[in-house]
């Protein structure tokens, strides 16, 4: 019997979610119908009331702007999303009186997969561009990683309420600064991890590049299109690592695809997934 999957968020179109989780489902044999749908956080409730049991759903990726206000959709929250209050995965569960709707966040493990992968060690000394949704993701990754503290640039501190409920959640010590500074502050992280919507990080770029000084750490910027991100082609050039957010995307879909169809999600699985997005093959 075939079954439903699909990535919401507003826009959509540039997701790259359904390449990577029809190359999995095809490689495992899985009947599984991937797609994107455009929802706003205003469609929102009215798109989860619609969804039909008899439609055999079994999972939904969750992107911007939705990562929050999906808590209220669902069942239960599990894992790193229950204290974050933010999630970007709901599994569709049978437990034999019904579907029940599980929340979860693997951002995080897609985070610190793609960081680890890139050579970052323990306790790196880290910077956050941004403080919606996926920053909170990402402070929980830097807790994970060892991280005792943050410093999270921000447009307006205000918006920042998820950053510092993430910070609060998992013990990280935060510090709010504005964006202006962000330049300066991440030149001498290890690992700088940017939340931003794309080309957002521009005017951070154009100041990195008349720093007189080149950096040497890790950044992970979420955003992948277009690719190569003006912040990253500016990191790079001043002799840093350059994680592109599609390590990440890759990463958090291996977690979904788990939990929507309850397989395992070997090499071979992996090799095809980055194949469908033009990564390199895990070695």
């Amino acid at each position: 019997m075939s079954r439903r999957a699909a990535v919401l968020g507003h826009p959509i179109s540039h997701s790259k979610s359904p390449a990577l989780h029809r190359a999995a489902y095809a490689k495992l044999g899985l009947d599984i119908e991937y797609s994107a749908i455009d929802v706003t956080v205003e469609r929102l409730p009215a798109f989860m009331a619609g969804l039909e049991a008899g439609d055999d759903w079994c999972g939904l990726s969750v992107t911007m702007p939705l990562k929050t206000a999906m808590v209220d959709e669902v069942d239960e929250v599990r894992g790193a999303g229950a204290f974050l209050g933010v999630i970007n995965t709901v599994a569709f569960e049978d437990t034999g009186h019904g579907v029940r709707r599980v929340g979860h966040n693997t951002d995080v493990a897609g985070i610190v997969e793609a960081v680890r992968n890139a050579g970052v060690t323990e306790q790196p000394h880290s910077a956050v561009l941004g403080g919606g949704g996926t920053s909170a993701a990402a402070i929980a990754a830097l807790r994970e990683l060892g991280s005792k503290h943050v410093d999270v640039f921000v447009r307006d501190a205000g918006r920042a309420a998820e950053a510092k409920a993430a910070a609060a959640a998992v013990g990280l010590s935060i510090r709010l600064r504005p964006l202006a500074e962000a330049a300066e502050g991440m030149a001498g992280a290890d690992l700088v991890i940017s939340t931003l919507p794309p080309r957002a990080a521009d005017g951070v770029a154009a100041r990195l590049e008349q720093l007189p000084d080149d950096v040497w750490g890790v950044l992970l910027d979420v955003a992948y299109d277009p690719w190569p991100s003006r912040i990253a082609e500016a990191w790079h050039s001043r002799g840093g690592v350059v994680v592109p957010g599609l390590e990440m995307l890759l990463y958090q879909a291996v977690e979904q695809i788990r939990l929507f169809s309850g397989s395992d999600v070997t090499a071979d699985v992996i090799d095809v997934m980055c194949d469908s997005v033009g990564l390199p093959r895990r070695v």
